[in-house]
C-alpha cells in the first residue's frame, strides 16, 4: 500500500481510475480504514468517470498512529462535556481536515469532489468550510453538525461501542465487530452475517488499533457544534441520511442540511449507518448527479425540515 507525507504525518492511500479524470476524495468514518468503502462502490465511481482517492485517516489503518498520546478516558471526557469543560484531544477534526487537503496536495490535485461518511462527513464539512477553493462539491453521508441537543446513538449501539475486548483477543475483536455492524446496519437492507464477518476479519488482518478509535471519538467530542462553520460552506452540498440510522439519527442529517446554505437533503428509508450493497447504485446515482449539477427537483417532504 503506497503512502505519502501530509500535514507532518504518513498517510496510506489508494487511487482508482484515470488520474486525468475528475478527482473524487473519499473520507472514511470513525475507526474505519480506506477499505471500508465497498469495492463495488469505488468501481462504480470509476465507471462514472471519476479518479477516486481514498486514504486511511490518522490513527487508523496503515497511517501514522498516536499511541504516544495514550488512550483517553472516555468516561471522564463525557463528564467534562456535560459541564462544558474544554477537552484536550491529541488532535482535532480540523487537523484531520488538514490531512485531507494534504493528501490532495501531495498527489498534485488542486480541487476534488469530496464524499465523507459519518466522522468522515464531519471532516469533509470542515474541509469545505476551511478550504473552499479545494472542494468542487461536498457529499455528507450519515453525519452530523455536532450541535448540542441532537440525539445520540440508540442504547443498544452505545452498549456495543463500550464493550471492546482486549486487542490481543482477535477472535473477540472479530465477534465484537460483527455485532456492532449488525447493531448499526440497515434494517431493510441487511447484510448476511458471513459477509460482515469476512469484512471485519479483513480489516483486522490489515490493522487493529482500538486506541486510535478512542482518540478519534475524543476528537469528535472536542469539535463540538460546527454549525457556524457549516453556514460558511459555499460548495454545492448533498446530505444523504438513512431514516433508520441508529448511530447518528436522522435528526442529525436534517440539522446538517439546514445549516449548510442551499444544501440538498436525501433521506433513504430503511437505511441505517452503513452502505448496504442493495443501495450502492442509488448512492452512486445521487453522487454522480450532484457532482454534475443534475439533481432532480427536491422531493424530500417539507416536514423533514422542521427544526429539532
Amino acid at each position: 500500500m503506497p503512502s505519502l507525507n501530509a500535514n507532518g504525518i504518513r498517510i496510506a492511500f489508494d487511487t482508482a481510475g484515470d488520474p486525468k479524470a475528475t478527482p473524487l476524495l473519499l473520507i472514511s468514518g470513525l475507526g474505519l480504514q480506506l477499505t471500508a468503502w465497498p469495492d463495488a462502490f469505488v468501481e462504480g465511481l470509476v465507471e462514472l468517470g471519476f479518479y477516486v482517492i481514498r486514504y486511511d485517516n490518522r490513527d487508523t489503518g496503515l497511517s501514522t498512529k498516536f499511541e504516544h498520546a495514550g488512550t483517553p478516558n472516555l468516561g471522564l471526557a463525557w463528564l467534562k462535556s456535560l459541564v462544558r469543560w474544554p477537552l484536550r484531544p491529541p488532535y482535532t477534526l480540523e487537523d484531520m481536515a488538514d490531512d485531507a487537503v494534504g493528501v490532495l496536495s501531495a498527489l498534485g490535485v488542486a480541487r476534488a469532489h469530496v464524499v465523507g461518511m459519518s466522522m468522515g462527513g464531519m471532516i469533509a464539512q470542515l474541509m469545505a468550510a476551511k478550504f473552499p477553493s479545494r472542494v468542487l462539491s461536498l457529499t455528507s453521508i450519515m453525519s452530523s453538525s455536532g450541535r448540542r441537543g441532537l440525539p445520540g446513538p440508540a442504547p443498544a449501539v452505545k452498549r456495543a461501542m463500550m464493550r471492546w475486548p482486549k486487542p490481543a483477543d482477535l477472535d473477540g475483536m472479530a465477534e465484537h465487530g460483527v455485532r456492532l455492524l449488525q447493531a448499526i446496519g440497515s434494517p431493510t437492507y441487511p447484510t448476511p452475517e458471513k459477509q460482515l464477518r469476512r469484512r471485519v476479519e479483513r480489516a483486522l488482518r490489515r490493522n487493529c488499533c482500538p486506541g486510535g478509535v478512542v482518540r478519534q471519538i475524543l476528537a469528535v467530542a472536542a469539535s463540538g457544534d460546527r454549525s457556524t462553520q457549516l453556514r460558511t460552506i459555499a460548495a454545492p452540498t448533498l446530505v444523504i441520511h438513512g431514516a433508520a440510522d441508529p448511530m447518528v439519527p436522522l435528526a442529525c442529517g436534517i440539522d446538517t442540511a439546514q445549516a449548510v446554505p442551499n444544501a440538498r437533503l436525501e433521506v433513504i428509508e430503511g437505511m441505517g449507518h452503513d452502505l448496504p450493497t442493495q443501495l450502492l447504485e442509488r448512492l452512486l446515482a445521487l453522487i454522480d448527479a450532484h457532482a454534475h449539477g443534475k439533481m432532480a427537483p427536491d422531493s424530500t417532504p417539507p416536514r423533514l425540515f422542521v427544526k429539532q
